[in-house]
Formats: C-alpha cells, structure tokens, sequence
C-alpha cells in the first residue's frame, strides 16, 4: 500500500516542479498574434495596455472588440479573432489593466469605470468609433459598463456567460476583505485553479485543450510577479463582487445579445456562502431568461449542455451562433 502513495507523491512533486512559470506581464507565455502596447496615463501612474490588432484580408468594414473575463486573456479569444478576421471583421483583443500583459500596478482604484475608460481611449487612439463589443465573463459586465457610458461608441453589445447576472451580495453571499483575498490569490496553483474550472465552467467534463489556460493562470501566479499579481487578482475581485451591473442592464439603448451555456454555475464567493445560499447561486439556465427579458430588445442564445466559457469548450458551435448574431444585426 506505501508504493502507490509513493508513486502519487511522486507524480504530483513532478507536475509542481514541471508547473510554468511567466513573468509578471506573463513574458513567456506566447499569444496567437503579436502584442501591440497602449500607453496608458491613469491614476498617476504610467501604464501600459496590451492587445492584438487583428486585421482582415477582406474587411467588410466592421469592427469588433473582444473583452477577457477574470481568469482567462486577450489570448483565450484567439480562435474566436481568426474567425471573425477571415468573415472581414477587424478584431482587437484587449488585455485589461492588471491582467495578463498589460501592467500590474501596486496601487490602482479598480473599477468597471475606470477599465471602460481606458478601453475607450485605447479605441479612440486607433481611430476606432464605433465597435461591436464582446465581452466573456467579467469581460461581459465591463462589456455592459461600456455600453452604459459611451452607446454611442457601440454598434453592438455581446454578452457571453456574463458574470453578475445576480447580485451575490444582495442574495446573502459574506463580503471578502482584500487581504482575505490576497492570501487566498497567494494559494493559487494549477491544481486549484482546475478543480474549480471543472467544477463551476465545465460541468465536471475536463478537455486536454483546457490545460493550456490553466498553465497560463498558474505561471503568472507562480512566477516572479506573483504578489503583485494576487494583489491585482484580488482588488479585482472586490471590483466583481461590490460593482454589480445586473441593476442597470434595462438602462442598455444598444442592440444587445446575451448567450449562456445552460450548465454554467459560475457564481464568485459561492465557497462563503451558506449551502442554502450557495445551491440558489450561479444558474445561468434561469438567470439568462430573466436578464434577457429586461434588456429592451435582446436576443438571448442558449447553449444546450455548455459551461461558463462555449468559445473554449465548443468553439464550432460558439462561432457558428456568434457569426448569425453578427449578420443579424
């Protein structure tokens, strides 16, 4: 019986010493098209937005911005920018502030405001006026944040498993200080990262092409930026939790889409709720419906049997759904 535990010991010391390690503007992890720099003058502080400037052989003249979510990257969307690229659509896929490859500052006020503005100014500096915006996860409600500040800006609102379809707060869900965030962002490994992707993204069901985006999240927290990066990771953890947009969203004017795996349960701070309260949390089933049908005009689409991320665990059906919405509007 001392041999197999043995061997498993040995295997998991293995996989921690093989685990990747990224540099705090995650050097070393390759993006699928080149990384452009915006420079970024906010809060006092000298920054630098990264993105990718995708441009069509054949531009139909359209233009569509791609927002990450919380523990995904500009690069998580590379698919998605080749597909929409060869259907004529010039696509930029950001990496906001605070995440990934853009900078990681030591002392920033987070909010969906402020990330709205400096994707505004980034656009404006393209000369880009006018843009679908698609935003995943988090990316969703800054997605929406952008859309109530500047609809004049926006030609179309995508919405793709948006967190803050509910407000965790308001449904009893306890508030998590930033140091109590902190020293939960400095545990983070691969390990814990894809025990809770399976158990909130993908419904239990684990793919081997799933590794690449957990590796880029564990390298960037191991690496040699890792407390700068579990400070970033857990301010904007207090940004997702105590800014909530689900309160607004029949303020939207802009045509909107809204799409939703039906097994997603994503639901942030669910582990410190009560399980009476965490079992009512994170049913994008029910909360999509309801949300759609106060957004004036929405277009809901429903993916039968997907989690929190379609683009990554169905990519074909994902696109498929997303380029009919486009052509619709």
């Amino acid at each position: 019986m001392r041999y197999p535990l043995l061997a498993l010991c040995l295997l998991s010391a293995t996989a921690a010493a093989a685990a990747p390690s990224y540099g705090p503007e995650l050097e070393g992890f390759d993006y699928p098209y080149p990384v452009k720099r915006h420079a970024v003058a906010s809060q006092g502080q000298d920054l630098s937005m990264a993105y990718m400037d995708v441009v069509p052989e054949r531009p139909n003249g359209g233009t569509i911005v791609l927002l990450h979510g919380k523990n995904f990257c500009a690069a998580t969307w590379g698919d998605t920018a080749g597909v929409l690229a060869r259907a004529g659509y010039r696509v930029l896929a950001l990496d906001q502030i605070g995440f990934c490859k853009s900078s990681k500052p030591a002392g920033y006020q987070f909010s969906f405001q402020q990330l709205a503005t400096n994707t505004h100014g980034l656009l404006a500096s393209l000369g880009i006026a006018k843009a679908t915006i698609v935003g995943h996860s988090m990316g969703g409600m800054l997605a929406a944040r952008y859309a109530l500040m500047f609809p004049e800006a926006v030609d179309q609102l995508v919405m793709v498993d948006p967190l803050g379809l509910e407000d965790w707060q308001a449904k009893g869900v306890p508030y998590q200080t930033i140091d109590a965030a902190y020293a939960a962002e400095r545990r983070t490994s691969a390990a814990s990262i894809k025990a809770y992707q399976l158990k909130f993204y993908y419904d239990g069901q684990w793919k081997p092409a799933y590794d690449r985006w957990v590796d880029m999240q564990a390298g960037l927290s191991a690496g040699p930026g890792a407390e700068r990066v579990a400070l970033n990771q857990a301010q904007t953890s207090d940004m997702v939790f105590t800014q909530p947009v689900v309160h607004e969203l029949d303020r939207l004017r802009v045509p909107t889409v809204l799409m939703a795996g039906t097994q997603d349960r994503t639901a942030p701070g669910a582990n410190r709720a009560t399980p009476e309260v965490a079992a009512t949390l994170g049913h994008y089933d029910r909360l999509a419906p309801e949300v759609a049908g106060r957004i004036k005009g929405a277009r809901l689409v429903m993916f039968e049997g997907l989690g929190h991320a379609p683009q990554v665990e169905a990519p074909d059906r994902f696109h498929e759904a997303l380029l009919r919405e486009l052509a619709a509007r």
